[in-house]
């Protein structure tokens, strides 16, 4: 009897330390997955030894292909959505959507047994998806940071980001008539950072400037000192830059309209422009969106996918082009991979691939996709 007690307060003890080591605890993030901690605090802002090399997720990703999609771009990351349910353009108010917040998590407990870090973005879904969210304008900016920070953020931080141990979190991405807003996001960040232990981040969107228009460069400049990129862990940036006004380029002529771009002789610096963020705030840099078109014209509009598009008033009519893809893709890789400050990027976007799907990576962008960051 006494050596069945015995064994018996073993199984406890051992059953107690086990529910300890197993505890999810947000302040002991990377405990359970050695990799997480290549992306934590100092690491990632002082020594930059590890480089993102992530893929965004179309909003109706499947989770098979999204795991395939892991493997076969070899990625270490994966940047994850959430639908935010709003209403119209001016709306204020939104809700997370509950059965993509379901289907997150089911997608990030195969990640995690993967092995594979994930970045969480609530991602805009303004009327059923018909309107972007870089035109959102809501009515009341006291009202829309009220209930960002608590009916987006605080929900997805409680529900996702903390109990399924999420790396990083995108406060917000893209937002055109939002981002002025300084000391609104200096607070949001604060807000998030009382309840989530991961790394902050925020997204962009492009700019333009123009050596011949003086207001592109006052733009440019009021975004550049936005003090919101000083709160961050690293400032991602969704780089959709309009380079040349030519349907196919060479990889030469893409990557000189990276440092010259040509489109309406426009003559921006695309390169040196992104590096002063990381000069001016001392932060790395992230493409939080790297993306373009399965289609001639590639260059022209990174961020429009549609088979017609208007350059000066006159139509081009883009054709399935996976070459021109790729070739925008290795001018970008041949720019940055190889710079310090630079942290990685994230294509856009995988998960499903559908026929409609543009802006899923061609067979021949693959290929520039597997070497960028496959040293030996």
């Amino acid at each position: 009897m006494k050596k069945l007690k015995k064994i018996s307060v073993l199984f406890v003890i051992i059953i107690f330390i086990a529910g300890v080591i197993c505890y999810k605890n947000p302040d002991t993030r990377g405990y359970f997955n050695n990799k997480l901690n290549k992306f934590e605090g100092k690491t990632l802002n002082k020594e930059f030894k590890s480089k993102i090399k992530s893929a965004n997720l179309s909003t109706d990703y499947k989770i098979d292909q999204a795991i395939s999609d892991v493997d076969k771009f070899h990625l270490n990351t994966v940047n994850v959505p959430v639908i935010v349910d709003i209403k119209n353009l001016k709306s204020d108010t939104m809700k997370v959507n509950e059965e993509s917040e379901e289907k997150a998590i089911e997608l990030i407990k195969k990640l995690n047994k993967k092995g594979i870090n994930v970045i969480l973005e609530p991602y805009p879904w303004i009327a059923n998806g018909v309107l972007e969210e870089t035109s959102w304008k809501p009515k009341s900016i006291n009202t829309f940071f009220w209930n960002w920070k608590n009916d987006v953020l605080k929900k997805l931080i409680d529900d996702i980001a903390v109990p399924y141990h999420v790396d990083a979190m995108n406060v917000a991405s893209n937002y055109v008539y939002i981002e002025y807003a300084q000391n609104y996001w200096c607070d949001t960040i604060n807000f998030v950072r009382k309840y989530y232990k991961g790394l902050v981040t925020y997204r962009t969107p492009y700019w333009y400037t123009a050596s011949w228009d003086k207001k592109t460069q006052e733009n440019y400049n009021k975004k550049l000192n936005n003090k919101l990129f000083s709160k961050v862990d690293f400032i991602s940036i969704s780089a959709y830059f309009e380079l040349t006004d030519r349907e196919t380029n060479s990889v030469e002529e893409l990557s000189n309209a990276i440092n010259k771009t040509e489109i309406y002789y426009r003559n921006q610096n695309v390169k040196q422009e992104i590096k002063n963020f990381h000069d001016k705030w001392k932060k790395p840099i992230f493409f939080g969106e790297l993306g373009f078109p399965r289609q001639t014209g590639a260059s022209i509009q990174p961020w429009n996918p549609a088979p017609v598009k208007v350059l000066d008033g006159k139509k081009i009519v883009s054709k399935e082009n996976g070459q021109e893809q790729a070739n925008c893709f290795e001018a970008y890789r041949m720019n940055f991979e190889y710079e310090k400050w630079f942290l990685g990027f994230s294509i856009f976007a995988v998960g499903d691939k559908s026929s409609d799907k543009m802006y899923y990576p061609s067979s021949e962008s693959t290929k520039v996709i597997n070497k960028w960051y496959n040293y030996k």
